[in-house]
């Protein structure tokens, strides 16, 4: 992965992939749920992967607001940011998420779990 991106590039792609996942959300929301929160409620989020935290790459990644998890990727839980318990909502914002980093040449994936 040949990834040479500053911090302020890695903030405007956060900035779209949070805005992606806060619509997919919306969407998934309103066109499957009926705007209704009443089903399986859990936990979202969207791993970059490949990523070495004392890289540049990954010291912009940190200044960004991007945490490492415990498995070593780079971690952003429910990037839709969206007020809701129902995990289907927030996965579809996660994997919105994923898609927006994958375009930028990461190696990205959408998480969930149940609560």
């Amino acid at each position: 992965m040949n990834l040479d991106y500053d911090v302020n590039e890695i903030k405007t792609i956060v900035a779209q992939a949070k805005k992606a996942a806060y619509e997919a959300a919306g969407d998934y929301l309103v066109e499957k749920l009926d705007g209704k929160d009443n089903y399986p409620c859990g936990f979202a989020w969207v791993n970059i992967h490949g990523i070495k935290g004392n890289t540049k790459l990954g010291r912009a990644m940190k200044a960004a607001g991007i945490e490492k998890s415990y498995s070593g990727s780079h971690q952003i839980w429910n990037p839709a940011g969206v007020n809701v318990q129902n995990v289907d909502v927030k996965e579809a914002g996660a994997e919105a998420a994923a898609d927006v980093f994958e375009s930028f040449g990461f190696k990205a994936y959408a998480g969930s779990r149940l609560d």
